[in-house]
């Protein structure tokens, strides 16, 4: 796992247990029908989720970063690319690369291991649809994410919304009001 953290948000970052640091508080978010949901963690695809050609999308580095001060996130790639070191090299995130076969299945006990009750998913690919199923099931929020390379159809039937763009995607996160008004019934 490589951890890539350059912003300076005051929080606790996975490991640290600093009594001097700032505990994050997370996002909440009362879904009319759907009930109330408490997010402590953004886990979130890479490749066609917040990049596009291997490059992070324009404003979504400054969006981390924001959405950072409330919850911890965590990228989980393939990095097909070969750019997200480089990419999100000043991003507030921890960077978890995938290696072999299963990476659908390696990314759903990623999430698992973390606690998906209290998760937001962002994806767009098939090694995300067991990931995004599993957040929506466990009571988080799933998100399809296209940022112009596409998103397959066993991701978006295994997330809650699907939303064209890494920024907007993020902003439901910041704005919840948003993410509230698509998932009433």
């Amino acid at each position: 796992m490589l951890l890539v953290w350059l912003c300076t948000v005051p929080s606790i970052m996975a490991g640290q247990t600093d009594a001097g640091d700032m505990a994050k508080t997370g996002i909440r978010i009362d879904i009319p029908g759907l009930g109330a949901r408490h997010i402590l963690t953004v886990l979130t695809d890479y490749t066609g989720t917040l990049s596009r050609g291997g490059r992070l999308v324009d404003g979504v580095r400054e969006l981390l970063c924001e959405l950072a001060e409330s919850v911890d996130i965590h990228v989980l790639t393939a990095d097909t690319f070969g750019m997200a070191e480089t990419e999100l090299k000043d991003a507030p995130v921890i960077l978890h690369r995938l290696h072999g076969d299963r990476q659908d299945t390696q990314k759903r006990v990623y999430g698992i291991k973390i606690g998906l009750a209290q998760c937001a998913v962002l994806g767009n690919g098939n090694n995300d649809r067991l990931l995004l199923k599993a957040a929506k099931d466990a009571g988080g929020i799933s998100i399809a994410v296209d940022n112009g390379e596409g998103c397959a159809t066993d991701a978006l039937l295994n997330s809650n919304l699907f939303i064209v763009g890494a920024a907007n995607a993020l902003n439901l996160l910041l704005e919840p009001k948003g993410c509230k008004a698509t998932l009433r019934f």
